[in-house]
């Protein structure tokens, strides 16, 4: 009976002690999954330009991006919604610019300093406090501060809401299809989102604009005292991939930080070397591992892609009718095809494969007022890799059809036949011509028919009655 009740006992005592240990930890494993509020993937994928092996990053979300053409080298659940956390400053400085002057004044609202929580990330500006456009925007990407990106959201549209609008309406301009905002600051919300590829394209926006980005690639700015801004702010660039910092990498330009528990680390940087510039994207990723992450993710696209133009390579899209405009001697003097392909335009090639095994298609411009008539597309086994214009000659910077033409030196005079403008006069020349013959066809066999049939049956009758004196003169 005494080793029974004992047995009872040990059992008891395994059961609480099992239900003590991991118990807890179940509930606040479910705390967490709730707190986070994660979005689920949908569907992994990643890929690589070409097929080539690409490192192994701990980020669940990434892309690689050329930051010209958007040709993508790289990619992991590149169109997976995540939370952005603060990379989506980069769509509200990029707002800020397009919408007002640096000079203009932000005003620091009650809504904008207490509709955030003061433990996030915050320089310390106060309700009533006004700084330049300029000294806000550096607040934002520098320091990331949440109440400056919230002072600019009521500065450019009188409200936070109607800057949100603003916001989804540029990111939908911009191609962004798995995009929604609802703040100007990117704290979490379970209805802001952005995918990698989208954040790419806000990038790719962002980094074409000059303002944009000199004030992204600044290191440190003093935010000095004034009037209406008592307190000297000093600050730092969060980013730690400049030179002599922790994860110095040389070739980068800016790039803009994120951080929240349901976002993860997320990380926006571009770079630039060997004549290409890219931007890479990590989200959802492990603080600090967003570094290496991104770093891995540059040096695949830079040591295993490359620049090549397009006009030097490509010779498929020659007139085979081109000697028609091309008429040496004659009254044109000598002329050189009316249409020439952009020299600019450049592929993204993988290591190893020629330009030749790309694929490319036309896409016509219908639009007036634009000189490019189409734009020649390429593509890679189906994957994007760059594009040129075709368009009217009209400069010595233009690469010319035809094989004559490559042989033509630069003291050659040149005469441009713009076919599309004498065509309309060619027309009206030939259709006058032809109203004149069909014309006189016209007179000649209405009017004058009855006299012609006249002379012919008079003619017959002599025929017919001829006699040995007709000849004869009396």
């Amino acid at each position: 009976m005494k080793t029974t009740a004992s047995l009872i006992k040990r059992v008891l005592i395994s059961i609480i002690t099992f239900l003590l240990i991991f118990e807890p930890l179940s509930v606040c494993a479910l705390a967490d999954e709730v707190s986070e509020n994660t979005l689920p993937v949908k569907e992994f994928s990643a890929g690589t330009l070409g097929d080539i092996p690409a490192p192994q990053i701990i980020a669940e979300g990434a892309v690689l991006m050329d930051a010209d053409e958007g040709v993508i080298l790289y990619q992991k659940n590149m169109d997976q919604p995540y939370f952005p956390a603060s990379i989506t400053k980069i769509m509200t400085c990029l707002l800020a610019v397009e919408n007002s002057s640096l000079t203009e004044t932000v005003t620091l609202s009650d809504k904008a300093v207490f509709g955030i929580d003061r433990a996030s990330s915050n320089v310390g500006l106060d309700v009533g406090q006004a700084i330049p456009m300029e000294e806000a925007i550096l607040c934002v990407m520098l320091a990331s501060a949440n109440e400056a990106a919230s002072a600019i959201a009521e500065h450019v549209s009188g409200s936070i809401d109607d800057f949100v609008d603003l916001m989804n309406k540029r990111a939908e301009e911009l191609g962004c299809t798995h995009t929604h905002f609802v703040n100007a600051n990117g704290l979490p919300d379970e209805d802001h989102y952005i995918s990698p590829h989208d954040m790419a394209l806000i990038a790719k926006a962002f980094h074409e604009n000059d303002t944009c980005r000199r004030l992204a690639s600044m290191r440190t700015y003093d935010v000095g005292v004034t009037s209406t801004q008592p307190d000297e702010i000093h600050l730092l660039n969060h980013h730690k991939m400049y030179p002599g910092l922790t994860y110095a990498y040389d070739p980068v330009i800016w790039g803009k930080t994120g951080y929240t528990v349901a976002a993860g680390a997320t990380l926006v940087t571009v770079a630039e070397s060997g004549g290409m510039t890219l931007i890479c994207v990590v989200m959802k990723d492990e603080a600090e591992k967003n570094y290496p992450d991104t770093r891995a993710l540059f040096d695949f696209g830079f040591s295993h892609y490359s620049r090549v133009n397009i006009a030097e390579n490509d010779d498929s899209y020659n007139m085979n009718e081109a000697a028609f405009f091309q008429t040496p001697d004659s009254v044109f003097g000598n002329t050189q095809s009316f249409i020439s392909m952009d020299t600019h335009g450049y592929v993204i090639l993988p290591e190893g494969i020629p330009f030749s095994r790309l694929d490319s298609h036309l896409e016509y411009n219908t639009s007036s007022g634009d000189e490019s008539l189409a734009d020649v597309v390429y593509q890679l086994d189906g994957d994007y890799v760059g594009r040129t214009t075709l368009k009217m000659a009209d400069s010595a910077d233009n690469t010319y059809f035809g094989s004559e033409l490559a042989d033509l030196s630069g003291d050659t005079d040149v005469t441009y036949i713009n076919i599309l403008e004498i065509l309309p006069y060619i027309l009206i020349v030939t259709g006058a011509v032809l109203f004149i013959i069909l014309s006189i066809h016209i007179i000649r066999t209405y009017n004058f028919g009855n006299a012609l049939s006249r002379r012919m049956s008079i003619k017959r009758r002599r025929k017919r009655y001829h006699s040995d004196f007709d000849d004869v003169d009396f």
